[in-house]
């Protein structure tokens, strides 16, 4: 582990997680409050609950979080209404903080009232306002209707008189006697009613009216020009003004149903010219007055809403930190002389003293007598674990977390991570002009990093955002492995030295025919520019890539198992180190091991022995003479050895281990008394797996049966993990082939038509293809690849990941947090 420095905060070690310890602190009652939230604000202490057994409604202070909560409704309310009111609240200025919560409760009280009182009468306002504006349009387009009516009627009279003037008929005096004779009680009068209903309703309000009266009613509709805002619903409705004639009062009952079921606002209106003029004057002076008045009730509003936002972030930030002080406290159990709170949590040790001087500052600070005790526990209890990361590592560590936290100080496979994923990502991706691309997109979140933290970005935005630091060493590492592919864009540069080959004759056009000869030396760094666009470029790039690709899996698997090594020396576990690490590392080497130390060979000595037929013929014909595949002298010998080797390391992983567990397990059967050692031995023994069964139940078929799938998963996961890491290849000659078909299909042949206008367009769809395609679902493609090479083929051979993530109480972190 890291060396240890003195002072606040220890160096920063990833490779083991933070020693933890188990610490019981009894706080007196009077400085619980003050002690909690000191603890809060350094934030290194994991609380566990004491009272689990308690529902919450039982616990000591669920009043006092049954007000926080309540509190926290009101701030939501607050927030809600100035998101409606496009207002957002301003940052926290601590120098006008509310420290008491029960001033803060109040205040919010009298502020929610107040609001409440003011968005009531601002609607009660509102709807009137919109009632009047509904009433104003009925009286206008009821009073033309009525106008044009009388207006046709005293035309009809006139026509009539005017027909009928002067001539006698025999039918006069009848007619005169039978009006004379007619009872005036039974004369009938229409009825009549106004208001506005929905444009969208209209058909079916007039077919229903119609039919509910069968047809003994007379309906008129004048459609309002511009939308109306119901008084009902606030919202704006395209609406009809309607006048409907009826007789009786059954007729009218009718009527008034069918206007209620349509949503139909009704209003009076009067047949007298004057009245109607005179109403519609009073109208309008009285929709003048309310919009003074909600324009003034609207300005209130927004001075009183400015004023909570001014204070709203340290308002919520009190409250939940209030909340969660009293969530902390509730985990706490009562003294028996209630007295005194006793909490029990994780904290790590280099955390002691802090820990102490918050206690004593909190003890002086209420002006308690009594002064909180600390003390450790001793426990076998797994602790959790702790990474102290910073901006740059924590993303690499939540790729590891991903897959499953770390067991208590196992190694962390996080520390090489930093390196491996952004180089094997590369390898796939290498190309480096695609690199520079990503390492200008993500420099540009690293240089506005400060401004960018503060915003709230969607969720992919946010996600680059919370990587951009792996992004960026993948950039890097891919800008490496293109200048050794020799890609830019996949077209090739002499960036360092001339080619090595040239033209042999005149004949040899563009070296992308036979002619070329090795005239200079070898070309420095990387691929040589010649092999481009030549007929033997693939088969040369999948030789090398595919024998790199072997190479580097093989030396990660490798690293994998020395983990293994480190683990069990760590937990000073014997049986894992001679029962599991070596076997595993003379079966993977004796076969790909020997395989990668071929690859070397060849390419040292330029043989032209097929490694296939070698590896084939190593199991199936291992005695046969290797003629011209044989690589070394004593190859058939030492290919031999490795085969005995392999085959004997397998019994080796699956039978010792399991009888050595029950040996070890029936050696402890009578320790169950044994005192307890020290803290540190304690805590690596619990986190030790060979010890996990120690002091169990032993079952020993299921340790057998562990063992032989533990077995059969190495030994098969041996050939399907290094067959696995062939993807390095396969994704690099993708990349390579659609980086070469862009260019080559569009842009080259944009570029062939010699017209300005098709050159534009090639352009545009060779950058849109490259970024969308290369940069984008290549760059994720690559990432889950390089992603599940660490998960499945690293991690398995020495990462455990059962553990649990350390959570301190802090403060820090409500911010974090959503609602």
């Amino acid at each position: 582990m890291g060396e240890r420095e003195g002072g606040c905060c220890p160096s920063m070690d990833l490779m083991r997680s933070e020693p933890m310890q188990l610490v019981q602190l009894i706080i007196p009652i009077e400085s619980a409050h003050l002690a909690v939230a000191y603890l809060g604000d350094l934030g290194l202490i994991q609380f566990k609950d004491l009272n689990a057994e308690k529902s919450p409604f039982q616990r000591t202070y669920a009043m006092q979080i049954k007000r926080c909560g309540e509190m926290a409704r009101k701030l939501r309310f607050f927030r809600d209404q100035m998101s409606k009111a496009g207002l957002v609240p301003a940052l926290r200025s601590p120098a006008e903080a509310i420290s008491n919560l029960d001033d803060l409760e109040v205040k919010l009280g009298d502020l929610e009232a107040e609001l409440v009182e003011i968005n009531a009468n601002g609607e009660k306002l509102q709807r009137s306002y919109n009632e009047l504006a509904e009433y104003k349009l009925v009286l206008q387009k009821a009073g033309e209707f009525f106008h044009a009516a009388l207006s046709s009627a005293e035309a009809h009279q006139r026509e009539y008189t005017s027909n009928q003037g002067g001539e006698e008929s025999l039918e006069i005096p009848l007619l005169s006697e039978q009006e004379t004779t007619t009872d005036s009680s039974k004369q009938v009068k229409l009825g009549f009613i106004t208001g506005l209903v929905p444009r969208e309703k209209s058909m079916a309000f007039e077919r229903i009216l119609f039919r509910a009266t069968r047809g003994n009613v007379f309906l008129k509709q004048v459609s309002v020009d511009e939308p109306v805002v119901d008084p009902v619903s606030g919202d704006k409705v395209e609406k009809n003004v309607f006048v409907v004639f009826f007789s009786g009062e059954r007729a009218k009952n009718k009527i008034l149903k069918i206007c209620e079921a349509f949503g139909a606002n009704r209003y009076a209106f009067s047949e007298d010219f004057s009245k109607q003029s005179q109403m519609i004057t009073e109208v309008s002076g009285r929709l003048s007055e309310l919009k003074t008045t909600i324009d003034a009730g609207l300005v209130h509003r927004g001075n009183l809403l400015q004023t909570i936002g001014e204070q709203f972030e340290q308002w919520n930030f009190l409250v939940r930190k209030e909340k969660a002080i009293y969530h902390t406290l509730n985990m706490l159990s009562i003294d028996v002389t209630k007295k005194c709170l006793v909490a029990e949590g994780w904290s790590p040790i280099f955390a002691t003293k802090q820990v102490q001087d918050v206690l004593h500052r909190a003890t002086h600070d209420s002006n308690s007598q009594v002064e909180a005790i600390f003390q450790v526990l001793h426990t076998r209890e797994m602790p959790p674990t702790y990474f102290r990361t910073n901006k740059f590592t924590t993303a690499f560590q939540e790729i590891v977390d991903a897959y499953g936290v770390a067991k208590y100080q196992e190694a962390n496979p996080g520390v090489f991570t930093i390196v491996t994923f952004p180089f094997l990502f590369a390898v796939m991706f290498g190309d480096w002009g695609h690199g520079i691309c990503l390492l200008l997109a993500t420099s540009y979140f690293i240089l506005r990093e400060k401004k960018l933290s503060s915003q709230k970005l969607g969720d992919i935005m946010e996600m680059t955002f919370g990587g951009r630091y792996v992004i960026i060493l993948m950039s890097l590492f891919s800008i490496y492995t293109g200048l050794i592919y020799n890609e830019f864009f996949s077209v090739p540069f002499e960036l360092f030295a001339p080619s090595a080959y040239v033209c042999r004759d005149a004949t040899c056009s563009e070296a992308t025919t036979i002619g070329l000869i090795k005239e200079l030396g070898t070309y420095p760094f990387g691929v040589d520019p010649a092999w481009h666009g030549t007929r033997s470029e693939l088969p040369f790039l999948n030789s090398l890539k595919m024998k790199m690709s072997i190479l580097i899996g093989v030396a990660q698997m490798n690293l994998g198992i020395i983990l293994s090594y480190f683990n069990a020396l760590f937990f000073k576990n014997s049986i894992n180190t001679w029962f599991q690490f070596i076997p595993q590392m003379i079966f993977l080497n004796s076969l790909f091991g020997y395989l990668s130390v071929l690859i070397i060979i060849k390419w040292c000595t330029g043989s032209q022995a097929d490694l296939y037929h070698v590896m084939i013929y190593m199991f199936l014909s291992p005695t046969d003479e290797l003629g011209e595949n044989q690589l070394f002298p004593g190859q058939k010998t030492v290919q031999l050895v490795l085969l005995l080797l392999a085959l004997v390391s397998v019994p080796w992983m699956l039978l010792p281990k399991p009888f050595l567990l029950k040996r070890q397990h029936d050696r402890h059967q009578g320790d169950s008394y044994a005192p307890l050692p020290d803290t540190e031995e304690s805590l690596q023994s619990g986190a030790n797996h060979g010890d996990s069964h120690g002091h169990a139940e032993f079952e020993f078929s299921e340790v057998f049966v562990h063992q032989l799938i533990h077995t059969i998963e190495f030994v098969l996961g041996a050939v399907s993990n290094t067959a696995s890491y062939l993807r390095l290849w396969a994704l690099s000659l993708a990349h390579s082939e659609l980086s070469s078909v862009f260019y080559e299909k569009v842009l080259l042949l944009a570029w062939g038509y010699n017209n300005i206008f098709i050159l534009i367009i090639g352009i545009i769809i060779f950058i849109c293809a490259t970024v969308g395609v290369l940069l984008v679902m290549e760059t994720l493609s690559a990432f889950l690849h390089a992603l599940r090479l660490h998960w499945v083929e690293f991690q398995n051979k020495f990462y455990e990941g059962d553990g649990y993530k350390f959570y301190p109480f802090s403060f820090s972190l409500l911010d974090n947090e959503e609602e």
